[in-house]
């Protein structure tokens, strides 16, 4: 087999081969057929995500391919089987060894790069607004980084679950984007205030009284600034829902801000709440393998790499110039 190999946090990859895998108890050997390619991935390689391995290994946290092999004690999964799989790390290869419990049946209608391209992003914003945030139909949603892989599908998640659905992106074309995966309204946050455009969004609509100061909820992969201007347009009870830190500054929340307008700051990390919950794991996964099969959501795929490029995608990812998903096909070395 062939995998993208850090030895030592900090230090670049490297493309090499690698001993086949061999299925131990309670284990899968899966042929990678796609990998999905996460923000998370630039994380785990300098050591900063909220797990760390010890010894080599290779990023990449969404797959799906093929069973090669199983291990003792593993039932319902055969050789043969198409999968999709959640593993703590190891996606950039052409194989993997994963825990029988972190995989999935793939329905015969779902490509693999569509399963590659949808669990971690999709998941991340349908447990988090349905599950985490409780979302309610009629609710105003706030999305940040809304032309993004994760933030993309806040948007078309929110509007499954009945809100109205407001997403800032930088740019012309990544506003375009957003509005047309179904943002109702749309901010540039590159050519104007966030806070001051969302106040004036709410102010149109037809809100009960005190609630027209701002967002029933917020989506924020992005951090930093964003952060702080999101406060600024909460309407009272509102509920933050911390994805993750994209700006790379992580904001330092003045509590007398939640205090006086009773908000809730969340945090929210898909892994762990999947092992946390396991009952609503398994509900909320075959709620979107469901609607997956049904085309009610479609992973943006923007571009395809091969495996030996698997490093542009995770630069593209790193420096915001990616849009929607980009998928890494695995079996082209």
């Amino acid at each position: 087999m062939k995998a993208w190999i850090c030895t030592a946090f900090g230090e670049e990859p490297q493309l090499i081969e690698h001993p086949d895998p061999v299925a131990a108890p309670n284990a899968v050997v899966i042929e990678v057929a796609a990998c999905g390619v996460n923000f998370a991935d630039s994380l785990i390689l300098q050591g900063t995500y909220q797990k760390r391995p010890t010894g080599a290994f290779s990023p990449g946290f969404e797959v799906s391919g093929t069973v090669m092999e199983i291990g003792d004690d593993v039932r319902g999964i055969a050789v043969g089987d198409r999968v999709m799989a959640l593993p703590d790390w190891g996606g950039y290869a052409t194989r993997l060894m994963v825990d029988a419990s972190l995989v999935m049946p793939l329905p015969d209608e779902v490509s693999f790069d569509a399963s590659a391209a949808f669990q971690i992003a999709y998941g991340t914003s349908w447990f988090g607004l349905k599950y985490r945030a409780n979302v309610q139909p009629g609710e105003i949603v706030l999305v940040h980084g809304a032309a993004g892989g994760v933030g993309l599908t806040a948007v078309e998640c929110a509007k499954l679950l009945g809100a109205t659905v407001i997403a800032t992106a930088g740019g012309a074309e990544k506003c375009q984007i957003a509005r047309d995966h179904g943002a109702d309204y749309v901010i540039d946050y590159k050519t104007q205030s966030i806070r001051d455009r969302v106040r004036d969004i709410v102010a149109g609509l037809n809100r009960p009284p005190g609630m027209q100061d701002g967002v029933d909820v917020v989506y924020d992969p992005v951090g930093g600034d964003v952060f702080d201007q999101s406060l600024r347009c909460v309407a009272p009870g509102a509920r933050i829902l911390l994805i993750g830190f994209a700006s790379g500054t992580v904001p330092q929340i003045p509590a007398n801000i939640l205090l006086v307008k009773n908000v809730a700051a969340m945090g929210f990390y898909f892994g762990a709440y999947l092992l946390q919950n396991p009952d609503i794991a398994r509900a909320g996964m075959a709620e979107l393998v469901a609607m997956l099969s049904a085309g009610k959501i479609t992973p943006m795929i923007s571009r395809r790499y091969p495996l030996s490029d698997a490093m542009q995608a995770l630069a593209a990812i790193a420096d915001r110039t990616a849009t929607g998903k980009l998928v890494i096909t695995c079996q082209d070395a």
